[in-house]
């Protein structure tokens, strides 16, 4: 007489098999969080900040080029003369012992410069600074000479104010992208730009916004930048 087969203990199997499949899910999770932080770039390079910003006598632009708050330098214009002799001055008035990219005049006063697109900014590069501001642009009119201008900015289109400022005490370079035009005795600045490399003394070419992991910056998420909002609105691309 056959004897009769006892039926096989479903639990056990499916136990041992739930056990394996654990294993091997904890495994490929491990895994697929390793490649993924492996090709996580450790921190951004450069951070461009999009601004149309026009810079009159009365409307000065701070410009907080990491929007921590605090102003690195500040881009303004400045009235002064005499009856019969008048000028206006377009400057970069520096904040915190920060710099321009420039050079100085024979009395003292500095003179930034107004690069092309592709222009070095870095350690190598010639810097000046005063808290009275360093001159970009200037129209003079007197009784005797109707209108003399004088700067590297007249009547530009997309030139870069090279920049060399502190985070935390270490060194960082940037750029300030603006349009000049010469109007009679007026001057008309516009801000159209900014960026600066995150990493401590590494330079930045003018006009370059993209680095292996470039953020942009958009005008909406400068009011969450202000609040300190965790949630930033960013775009990441790559070179």
């Amino acid at each position: 007489m056959k004897q009769s087969r006892q039926p096989r203990t479903p639990s056990e199997l499916s136990e041992a098999v739930n056990h394996k499949l654990t294993l091997y899910a904890l495994a490929a999770s491990s895994a697929a969080a390793g490649l993924l932080a492996l090709a996580q770039p450790a921190e951004a390079e450069i951070v461009y900040t999009k601004t149309h910003h026009v810079i009159g006598l009365s409307h000065p632009y701070k410009l907080d080029l990491n929007h921590d708050g605090t102003a690195d330098f500040v881009l303004l214009e400045t009235k002064g003369g005499s009856q019969g002799f008048k000028q206006i001055h377009l400057a970069a008035r520096v904040e915190l012992g920060n710099v321009v990219e420039g050079s100085s005049a024979p009395n003292g006063r500095g003179y930034a410069f107004a690069l092309k697109a592709g222009g070095r900014i870095n350690g190598h590069q010639h810097f000046v600074g005063a808290r009275s501001g360093e001159f970009m642009a200037t129209v003079e009119q007197s009784d005797t000479v109707f209108l003399k201008y004088y700067g590297k900015w007249y009547n530009v289109t997309d030139r870069y104010l090279g920049l060399k400022f502190k985070i935390g005490g270490k060194t960082h370079y940037g750029w300030a992208r603006l349009n000049v035009d010469f109007q009679g005795f007026a001057i008309n600045a516009t801000l159209t730009g900014y960026a600066y490399e995150t990493i401590p003394n590494k330079g930045i070419v003018a006009g370059k916004t993209k680095g292996p992991d470039g953020i942009t910056v958009q005008p909406a998420s400068l009011g969450h930048l202000a609040a300190g909002a965790s949630a930033i609105s960013a775009r990441r691309s790559g070179k």
